[in-house]
């Protein structure tokens, strides 16, 4: 059986890293823990599940606090989380019996992270990323924010999830603020990082900036294709916020010189359409998204919802408001079989119901 090395950074993380540590410390033959300078007691948690605790000095960089933890393992593989991670029972049981099967011929095992959830706990935001490594590899954590690493060798994907269950809110001003700094020191970015660099400045509502930085980013070689897609669809939400609804579309439809277009994409053409009071057209592109299958491997971001419940929850509004009270419980309950406790979907319903009994007398 293959051995396991977990490592993590963390910063005043007492509210969940035991938690963190709890769902996963059994299928871990040694836990790395690199602190970064809490002042709570998330160090004192942390020597209760290892004697492996050690200090780094926060120097603006997550790649190298990371790569400092992997420097401290020693077993065949290594596995990183973040402190508000969690493993389900289920997802335990999968990866203790990944172990079992693991051979130092992979290289990397690419595992689902599910970062979004609805109000019954069913993932609404979920993508494979870098999670197990070959330790005799030598992987390393580039970018000092939105750490990766570049998967390479012989890679394997696996139906195992991570969960991101966040119990404070993030932020926002810390990454932008590192990304400030390495602009001011003349830094020339990435297209990875002017990608992100751009998705920060859209958190922060920085809206005209961001524009302008996606734009650069679009214009950059070599860039990741789904960074591409979701840089159209980030821009048009700046151009929507903004109140420029033609650029909205124009950038949407922009995404599909780069691949054939994603469900996320045609939703979002379809809300713009919707708020135009364009019902006909609306529905056209919420049908489009129905007949997109997601593809969990591509590395892209991929919302659950824009595959079947938010179509059909809009095809629902589109056709009650051209007055088609049929079609419109028809897709209403097409939703319910996605999220049968969603508030509009059981608002719908009932609003619905006695429309249709008055439009088939």
């Amino acid at each position: 059986m293959a051995s396991l090395s977990l490592c993590m950074i963390v910063k005043n993380e007492q509210e969940v890293l035991k938690r963190c540590l709890e769902s996963i410390s059994p299928a871990c033959d040694e836990i790395i823990i690199v602190d970064t300078g809490s002042t709570d007691k998330t160090k004192e948690i942390a020597k209760e599940f290892t004697t492996k605790v050690y200090d780094f000095a926060w120097n603006d960089d997550f790649s190298a606090a990371r790569n400092f933890s992997f420097s401290k393992a020693t077993s065949d593989f290594i596995i990183w989380l973040d402190a508000d991670d969690v493993l389900t029972t289920k997802n335990l049981n999968k990866l203790i019996k990944l172990k079992e099967t693991l051979t130092t011929s992979t290289d990397v095992v690419m595992l689902k992270y599910s970062i979004a959830f609805d109000h019954n706990n069913k993932p609404t935001f979920t993508y494979f990323r870098e999670r197990i490594l070959n330790r005799t590899k030598n992987f390393k954590f580039q970018d000092p924010v939105h750490e990766v690493i570049t998967p390479s060798g012989n890679i394997v994907f696996e139906d195992i999830e991570i969960e991101h269950r966040k119990v404070k809110s993030t932020n926002l001003k810390r990454n932008l603020k590192i990304y400030e700094k390495l602009i001011k020191a003349k830094t020339i970015l990435t297209p990875r990082q002017q990608f992100y660099y751009s998705r920060e400045l859209y958190y922060n509502f920085k809206y005209k900036k961001a524009i302008a930085n996606f734009n650069k980013f679009l214009k950059m070689e070599n860039s990741f294709v789904e960074n591409r897609i979701e840089a159209c669809l980030m821009l048009s939400k700046c151009h929507f916020e903004l109140g420029d609804y033609s650029n909205a579309l124009n950038v949407l439809f922009k995404s599909f010189a780069y691949d054939t277009p994603r469900a996320e994409i045609c939703c979002e053409i379809g809300y713009i359409m919707r708020i135009l009071k364009l019902y006909s057209r609306a529905i056209f592109w919420y049908k489009q998204a129905l007949k997109i299958k997601p593809n969990f491997k591509s590395g892209a971001f991929i919302q659950q919802e824009c595959y079947g419940f938010i179509p059909n929850l809009e095809l629902c509004v589109c056709y009650y408001y051209l007055s088609d009270y049929n079609k419109a419980y028809f897709y209403n309950q097409k939703a319910k079989k996605y999220n049968p406790n969603h508030v509009s979907v059981l608002n719908n319903e009932r609003f619905l119901k006695p429309l249709i009994t008055q439009n088939l007398k």
